[in-house]
């Protein structure tokens, strides 16, 4: 095997050719065919609804397994228009068969209430009663069989705006050369860019600063366009589907009420005082008079960063993840073993980091590695989710296997907490711990702090496309901006070019997805804890908790685990362990 099949995910399990593929894409339309079968007929029988339930699983677990495929080839290579063209014909076709489907839920909705009782009281029923009493939470927001046909047809073009700015970034976009801490001058790149902000030469930090956002403020109108359009697509599915905001309907499925989320922003405000500290220390040791945007992530220990090796990385992350127990340990291996990992950067593949697969894959991982700490603990955060969903499909049947995304981050900040405790307890040296102590504030600030302001921004401009207020790039920048000052406090200045960064921010286009992270940092802070003490039966809690997919609500899976999110004290309680990073960190710079 060549270094490069080694450092590159193995698709073959999935399918070992195209021809393969081509088969299971022509399967389809027979499955969604079959499952159209029952049509009419749902209220006639538990048996019934059960086998016409079973289809629905055969057909949506088949089109995961060819839209995965499809999707993990895109991203190998985004310039590859063979590959992208075969996305576009999985996602055409779920688009049209979505809407041939799309009679399932309001036939099961128009099920007089008794005979649905009766039906749901059958033993036939019992492994999908739960799903069916969660289907039925929807009733009030389900529409009329055409209507719902016709949103299924659309769905595929409302999504244009997402694919517009998926492409724009991670294809088209240029952010030109820059010159290194060596006079060379360097492609700037989305997996490069964080190297140059850990430079400890400010014009270098500056000029990476000003190269990217300059090449997004020349595209800020066509970027206000896209998001404009996909903030307008959640405020118009809100309403019409007689929800009171697009943020519950966004929190609905997951039965997450929407105090969490404002908790979440009132709670980070009244313990801003932290940050702001925080960003006081690092403006004195670095001795700037104001701290500017692209200072925050240079690192305060002497001398540069060592790199780490693909095989270091890999060794730290096994090391690290050793709390969670021998088979555990077995498990992660086969990450590297069976090769579900895309290592390196490449021109055309798809920027940044994810976990992606389904319930007949690996849990594939991208990576753009480029051997900087950032990058390991990258790393352990991407596995940190394969191995969610590794022990969900593994203990839980494939209708209730998918966890829901409200915890999706849980399992991956865990792991990067306890990659931050493992390199702190193994070493000694001083400018290492700095280091370290460093990573891990800027972790928790970059997770709770600007996650919860990315949640805030989202959720005003969503509060503005409600009231029918055009979302132009001024305005995008002028309330970005706010936010920024008010998020980072007096000790920074930032260059007026941070006013277009909303423009880069692809999670603005998941429809209230980044409070997940703040509220999964939180709960990843007091389940690492729990994992360190070593005590057998919080370790199976953790545990249980990543067997459990869906097969529970979501809230009680979680309190099982350890965390309480329905609660405000778990950020609180996060934000004073960052609190007291920071004393830790300021008595060590204090130290000859």
């Amino acid at each position: 095997m060549s270094e490069l099949q080694e450092l590159t995910w193995d698709l073959s399990p999935l399918y070992p050719d195209s021809a393969a593929w081509e088969a299971d894409f022509e399967r389809i339309r027979p499955l969604a065919k079959a499952f159209s079968a029952y049509r009419g007929r749902l209220g006639s029988g538990a048996a019934v609804l059960r086998d016409a339930l079973a289809a629905l699983d055969r057909f949506e677990r088949l089109g995961e397994k060819v839209y995965v495929y499809a999707h993990l080839r895109s991203d190998e290579n985004t310039a590859d228009n063979a590959n992208r063209a075969a996305l576009d014909r999985v996602e055409a076709l779920f688009a049209e068969l979505s809407g041939e489907s799309a009679w399932f839920e309001p036939e099961l909705m128009a099920i007089p209430e008794p005979t649905m009782a009766a039906l749901l009281a059958a033993p036939e029923l019992d492994f999908y009663r739960r799903s069916l009493e969660e289907l039925l939470r929807e009733k009030p927001h389900t529409l009329s069989e055409p209507e719902e046909r016709l949103l299924g047809t659309f769905s595929d073009v409302l999504g244009t705006p997402d694919k517009t700015f998926s492409v724009l970034n991670d294809a088209d976009l240029v952010f030109g050369r820059v010159l290194d801490g060596r006079g060379r001058r360097v492609e700037l790149t989305h997996g490069n860019y964080r190297r140059f902000l850990e430079s400890p030469d400010r014009r270098v930090r500056k000029r990476a600063f000003q190269a990217m956002f300059q090449a997004y403020r020349k595209l800020r109108n066509t970027f206000a366009s896209t998001l404009d359009g996909t903030v307008k697509r959640h405020a118009t599915g809100a309403r019409v589907r007689h929800y009171r905001s697009s943020l519950e309907a966004a929190l609905f499925s997951d039965r997450i009420p929407e105090e969490v989320y404002l908790n979440l922003i009132d709670t980070v405000h009244a313990k801003l005082a932290p940050l702001h500290k925080y960003l006081a220390l690092r403006r004195r040791v670095l001795k700037l008079r104001k701290l500017d945007m692209y200072d925050l992530f240079l690192p305060l220990s002497a001398g540069p960063e060592r790199e780490y090796s693909w095989a270091e990385a890999r060794e730290l992350v096994l090391a690290a993840t050793a709390p969670l127990g021998e088979a555990y340990c077995r498990d992660l291996e086969l990450a590297f073993r069976q090769h579900w990992i895309d290592v390196p950067e490449r021109k055309g593949k798809r920027s940044g980091a994810y976990s992606s697969g389904c319930y007949d894959s690996y849990p594939y991982v991208l990576l753009n590695f480029n051997g900087t700490l950032n990058d390991v603990f990258t790393l352990a955060h991407e596995l940190g989710h394969s191995m969610h969903s590794f022990y969900s499909n593994r203990h839980q049947e494939y209708h209730y296997a998918d966890y829901s995304i409200f915890v999706a981050e849980v399992a991956s900040t865990t792991n990067e907490i306890l990659l931050s405790e493992h390199l702190l307890r193994t070493s000694s040296d001083r400018e290492l711990r700095i280091r370290l102590l460093c990573h891990l504030l800027d972790e928790l600030r970059g997770t709770i702090y600007r996650q919860t302001m990315f949640a805030e921004f989202e959720l005003l401009i969503h509060r503005l496309a409600e009231k029918q207020t055009p979302l132009t790039a001024d305005l995008l920048d002028r309330e970005y901006e706010k936010l920024n000052t008010l998020y980072h406090g007096p000790a920074v200045a930032a260059d007026p070019l941070i006013a277009v960064e909303w423009a880069r921010i692809p999670h603005f286009y998941y429809n209230f997805y980044v409070y997940k992270y703040a509220t999964g940092m939180a709960a990843a802070v007091k389940l690492a804890g729990n994992l360190l003490t070593g005590e057998e039966r919080l370790r199976e809690d953790y545990l249980g908790f990543l067997r459990a997919g869906g097969s529970r609500e979501v809230l009680d899976i979680l309190r099982d685990a350890g965390v309480d999110l329905s609660r405000p004290e778990p950020v609180a309680a996060a934000l004073d362990y960052f609190d007291a990073t920071v004393d830790r960190l300021a008595e060590l710079l204090q130290r000859n």
